[in-house]
């Protein structure tokens, strides 16, 4: 026989009492966030109503995509569209909040199935990922819009004013797309010069080429890395001719 989600709230008052505390906000109904930590495994083995917190995921999701833009065009208001939606993405994505999640240490509150608990599933950015967004969505159903940009402003913030820099440059190959194309209505090419080492450790090297004049390299363990260093090195160089041609 299964149980009922009151009894898990009962069960857990204390341990939902606690994360309270470390999200800096208090639930008028509790019970919210309480699903958003229900894993659908856990729900399936355990729950009457198999209730889990994918649905708050979605909505959670979101609001988050709508809560970080608004940070970013109040922080950036000369910053052009296709950059600041550039530091979302490289905000809002499963790496970056399941780092979000592990500062809240989520991992520990989270409700899993026997299965999933003996496979590690608290470390799993998926799931952190997963888990993060629904208690986002569970802030914003039981405080409005403003807890949970409150919430967001709370711990997204800090990032921005710390890795700000680094945030802008986290797809530079978009940025050299956007930026050739808006100017010459053309992209850049980009060529694989070499692969080194056995196959468990290779290295890449790669060149970003515009017409016949070479922008940049790049030289990493994976040919995806090494195509953003070397657009990296592309923007850095063509930011530097203009700074000198002013």
């Amino acid at each position: 026989m299964g149980t009922t989600l009151d009894a898990l709230v009962q069960d857990n008052e204390e341990s939902l009492r606690e994360l309270q505390d470390r999200i800096g906000y208090h639930f008028r109904d509790v019970s919210l966030l309480q699903v958003a930590l229900v894993h659908s495994s856990f729900a399936f083995e355990r729950l009457d109503n198999g209730r889990h917190n994918e649905t708050l995921e979605f909505l959670g999701d979101a609001v988050l995509d709508l809560a970080v833009g608004y940070v970013l065009f109040v922080r950036f208001p000369e910053m052009r569209e296709g950059k600041l939606t550039r530091i979302r993405s490289a905000l809002v994505n499963e790496a970056g909040l399941a780092r979000m999640a592990r500062d809240l240490d989520l991992g520990r509150y989270l409700l899993l199935g026997r299965g999933e608990d003996a496979s590690r599933g608290r470390e799993k950015s998926s799931i952190l990922s997963c888990a993060y967004e629904a208690v986002v969505g569970a802030l914003f159903l039981d405080g409005g819009y403003d807890a949970a940009l409150a919430f967001v402003r709370r711990f997204f913030e800090p990032l921005i004013d710390r890795h700000h820099d680094v945030l802008q440059a986290a797809d530079a190959k978009s940025g050299l797309q956007e930026y050739l194309q808006e100017k010459y209505n053309e992209g850049p090419v980009y060529v694989l010069d070499a692969e080194e080492g056995p196959a468990h450790a290779r290295i890449f090297s790669v060149s970003v080429h515009f017409h016949d004049r070479l922008l940049g390299s790049g030289r990493a363990s994976s040919k995806k890395e090494a195509e953003q260093q070397a657009a990296r090195a592309a923007l850095e160089k063509m930011r530097q001719e203009q700074a000198g041609g002013d």
